[in-house]
Parts: structure tokens; sequence; C-alpha cells
């Protein structure tokens, strides 16, 4: 068993391995890296992606990037290929073959078909001296010294490496593409960055009640309605338009300064020029609001008229907080 010291000690280790293997990269950015990103800029087809064993789990990462950030990508394990898969590969694709060794015996039986097809192929491999590496029409290098592994087998700073790659790639990519964070909403609708590019406050108010008493409103009656609504608050209105609101807070300061309530109305305890949100705004915008208001709730407009809450539970549940 060893020790918490020794633990993070080779946790430290690998980091420093792999960081150091990453930051080599640099020295490795040349021409056919270059050359790469213009073909794939160009093509009319696709990127396919292949390799074998956890080469071919880098891959499956670095088409999903692709894909994300508007590069169309596909996977396509070598060891299928060999076996029918190679009609994925269409006549305007370009093809990227990740291996460390390059001389995997999957990959270079893969490499002539590749070639008779007609196909462009990049290679990223950490042998440039390999089938792979001579039979590529680019090359991107990612040699690195030793994996983090302490037996120097297991893929770790190998796979880093592919993989910092494939994320270099990609961004270059996005940079051409002008892809940018209308692009990236689109193509991310159901995740939480997307939600904070696109989702508005109209998306979300109407899922919630509408709590309103007019100025002449009893407390009574102001605290039945703020508890049967469940946001914590009230809008006071008259003819529709905004006034001001009542809060749970309000609620509370009332009661630290009078027993008596019954001679009271929402006008005498509402909170006037109330903070607001247009419905046409979006979430991520009422989240500062509330952020820097300390507040949970914000009261929605469409110039004075009042059409509803919108709560800091709503943002949470669309996972924008």
């Amino acid at each position: 068993m060893i020790s918490s010291e020794e633990i993070i000690e080779i946790a430290k280790q690998t980091l420093e391995i792999e960081a150091k293997a990453v930051s080599n990269l640099k020295t490795y950015i040349n021409e056919d890296f270059v050359k790469s990103i213009q073909l794939i800029y160009t093509i009319k087809g696709r990127v396919v992606i292949t390799g074998m064993g956890k080469s071919a789990n880098i891959a499956q990462k670095i088409v999903a990037t692709l894909n994300s950030t508007g590069t169309p990508a596909i996977f396509m394990h070598a060891a299928d290929a060999i076996h029918g898969d190679l009609g994925n590969i269409q006549n305007e694709d370009v093809v990227i073959c990740i291996s460390k060794s390059g001389d995997t015996p999957e990959i270079v039986a893969l490499l002539p078909l590749v070639k008779n097809l007609g196909n462009k192929l990049i290679a990223i491999t950490g042998n440039v001296a390999s089938v792979l590496g001579k039979k590529a029409d680019f090359v991107l290098n990612t040699y690195v010294e030793k994996e983090a592994c302490p037996n120097n087998l297991a893929p770790t700073t190998s796979t880093t490496a592919q993989l910092a790659m494939g994320d270099a790639l990609a961004v270059c990519l996005l940079k051409l593409r002008g892809f940018d964070s209308a692009d990236f909403a689109k193509f991310h609708p159901g995740g939480a960055l997307g939600k904070r590019l696109f989702l508005k406050v109209s998306d979300l108010y109407p899922n919630n009640e509408k709590p309103e008493v007019a100025t002449t409103t009893s407390v009574k009656e102001v605290i039945m309605e703020i508890s049967s609504k469940r946001l914590g608050v009230t809008a006071v209105t008259e003819n529709k338009e905004l006034v001001g609101i009542v809060t749970d807070g309000d609620l509370r300061r009332m009661l630290q300064e009078t027993d008596n309530i019954t001679s009271l109305y929402a006008k005498d305890i509402m909170t006037s020029n109330p903070k607001t949100i247009a419905r046409e705004e979006m979430a991520v915008k009422a989240l500062q609001v509330m952020q820097s208001n300390n507040i949970t709730q914000l009261i929605v407009v469409d110039g004075k008229k009042y059409l509803g809450v919108v709560h800091l539970h709503d943002l949470i549940k669309e996972g924008i907080v």
C-alpha cells in the first residue's frame, strides 16, 4: 500500500510528463500541419478519422470536436475498415489515420486501400519513419519521449499528445471558418453553454405562476398570493402596469416593524421601481442582474406591462448557473 504522499507525487509526475510532451509538440508544427489545415478547409467532403486501440478512442473524441466546431467528420475503426467499412470513405473525403507506432498491422493493411481510393491521407503518429509516416501525404508528428505509465507501456502521454494535436487542428479550422458563439449555440442547443447563448427570458417565465396584486390589496391577501404562487414575490400593478413588488423580505421587515397589519395594503409595504427584465433579453442576462443585485427573482416586463416572473431556480434548472 503506497502512502498519500506517494500518491500525490505520482499524480504530479504524470501531469508533468504529459505537460512537457504537449509543450514539445510546438516544435513539430510545420508546413505539413499548415497544408493539412488548408486541405481540410477546402474539401467538399468530410474528415474520416481512423485508428486502433486507444488511438481509436482519441479519434472518436477528435471527430466529436470537429463536428461541434463546424468541420464535418466521421469515425471509422481501422479493423472494421478492412472488413467492409471502407465504404464510409467518399470521393471528396480526407482521411486522418492516428497511430503511435505507425506500424500497427491493421493500419498498414488499410493504407494502400485508402491510397487506391485516391483520398488524401494525413498521419498523426509518433514515428514519422513508420509505414504510416512514409505513406501519408502529410504527417503530424506526435512523438513523445516516454509514456507516463511507469512501465512505459500503457498509452498515456502518447494519447494526450494525439488529443492535443487534434485540438490544434480543430481550433485552426474553427478560426478559418469564422465559427462564432452564435454558430456554437446552433451546434449545442441542449448543452449548458449553448443555452447561455440562445435561451431567452421568454422561454422561461411562461412556465411559472403569475403572482399579482393591486395597490389596494390587503397585506393578508398579499401573503396568500405570494404563498400560493411559490415564487417568493408578487407584482403590484395598476391597470396591468407594474408599480412595485412585494417580496418575502418585505413581509419579514414589515413584521419586524409592526404587529398590526390589518390596516396595511400592498402599496404600504411594496418596493417601488423594482429590478425588471424585458422578455426578449437573454436568460444569462437575467442571471447577471440577479447576481449583481443579490436577488433571486426578476419581474418580466414589456415596457411597463407586467408579464410574469423569472426565478433563479429556472436558470439553475436549465443549467445556466
